[in-house]
């Protein structure tokens, strides 16, 4: 089975726009980065699709040795759809999708199951922040608000066992206040431990 991650990654800029009460406009575009290259170094050593519209992230992303593919059309799921065309040209026959946005993510090789998809939901249980699911079967993507549940229906729907994998480091995404204070709650109980 040859697996291929695909990660939709925003221009940094304006990334994480729902922080902009809680962060400026400097540290919501640090934390972005910060967070996608979290994620593209976790997708390692999978063939590494980022989809995106914006020159220097396509840049960012050659210079961690992803490959990149330009979306111009805005949506993550247009998005996911360029990336698994493009793996699937280059022989993926399982996709990996992660949102970029996962401050802990360390690995994706564990929620591959052949010939299923699986879930990993945000803690919430209400987003999906990463799936996997073969690349040639029906299974297509419904990202926004229960898209933990769509994925779930449209499994069924495609006729795939679907399995969910709560996974706490993949289950943290950063789009909240909350958010990042649950993750400055998880540093420093790490921190103790250490």
């Amino acid at each position: 089975m040859q697996c291929a991650v695909i990660i939709p990654v925003k221009s940094f800029t304006i990334a994480k726009g729902r922080l902009a009460d809680t962060l400026h406009a400097d540290e919501r575009e640090k934390l972005a980065r910060t967070c996608a290259e979290t994620v593209v170094l976790a997708a390692r050593p999978l063939p590494t699709y980022v989809v995106c519209n914006d020159d220097s992230v396509a840049q960012w992303a050659i210079a961690l040795g992803a490959n990149v593919v330009t979306c111009i059309t805005p949506g993550l799921d247009i998005a996911v759809n360029a990336g698994r065309a493009e793996a699937t040209q280059n022989g993926a026959d399982h996709i990996i999708v992660a949102h970029a946005d996962l401050p802990l993510a360390v690995t994706f090789e564990h929620v591959v199951r052949e010939g299923k998809v699986t879930l990993v939901p945000d803690r919430h249980n209400d987003g999906t922040n990463v799936l996997a699911f073969p690349a040639h079967s029906a299974f297509t993507t419904a990202y926004g608000p229960g898209s933990f549940d769509n994925h779930k229906r449209i499994a069924q729907q495609a006729g795939l066992d679907c399995e969910v994998i709560n996974d706490n480091m993949l289950e943290l995404d950063l789009d909240t206040a909350d958010d990042l204070t649950e993750l400055a709650r998880r540093e420093s109980e790490n921190d103790e431990r250490e």
